[in-house]
């Protein structure tokens, strides 16, 4: 694929690493000189220019993009430049970096953000999971909420244990994705057994969470 990246500091040059080295084509840009460092990403093309004007991101060649990533350290910027990438360009996927979490509620179809990713959202995500056991945790959302992506570790007295993953009533909206299970990830089948410590990963819907929560707690 071929990706751009909006902001070339700390995040976006880490970005950029990992994405060459899977083999994509990535181009960084930053407005300010001193973020222009090649040597640090040498495969990756570079353009010094402001992302949120139309002429740089003509320049950049937006429209034969596939991704676009907005990771600069501003809000404000990463809003300007994904509602340019979906709406002037088309881009499939664009991905927009959230600073500050009060400013979630607008990272959102209406700027163009299929993707938004809190870091400190995803930080305290991670603890909880690392902590919890019996509680669900909510650890990404999907399409601006309709599905959230969520993690629960059962409980030895959790009324599911035992039970084969088919014959559980999961609610309507959710699904079983994976089973993590003594550092193996498995592909859960209607045949699998639920054991105690297994971390189950659902996709679900905001709405059915509590009920999920209910049914895999102790009673």
């Amino acid at each position: 694929m071929r990706v751009t990246i909006a902001g070339a500091g700390a995040v976006g040059r880490s970005i950029a690493a990992e994405l060459l080295e899977n083999g994509h084509e990535v181009l960084l840009i930053d407005i300010d000189p001193k973020a222009i460092k090649i040597d640090s990403v040498p495969r990756a093309e570079w353009l010094l220019a402001d992302a949120c004007e139309i002429s740089s991101l003509d320049e950049a060649g937006l429209n034969a993009c596939h991704v676009v990533i907005a990771a600069s350290g501003d809000d404000k910027v990463n809003l300007v430049v994904s509602l340019l990438a979906k709406t002037e360009y088309g881009v499939p996927r664009v991905v927009a970096r959230i600073n500050h979490p009060k400013n979630e509620w607008l990272f959102n179809e209406s700027w163009g953000v299929d993707v938004a990713v809190s870091t400190p959202r995803l930080l305290s995500a991670l603890v909880e999971e690392a902590v919890s056991v019996g509680d669900l945790v909510r650890l990404m959302t999907f399409r601006q909420g309709q599905a959230n992506l969520v993690e629960l570790t059962l409980p030895e007295d959790a009324p599911v244990v035992g039970q084969r993953a088919g014959s559980v009533p999961w609610p309507q909206d959710s699904a079983l994705v994976a089973i993590l299970r003594e550092g193996r990830v498995l592909v859960p089948t209607d045949d699998d057994p639920l054991e105690a410590g297994d971390e189950l990963l659902f996709v679900a819907s905001q709405e059915v969470e509590q009920e999920l929560a209910h049914l895999l707690a102790p009673h």
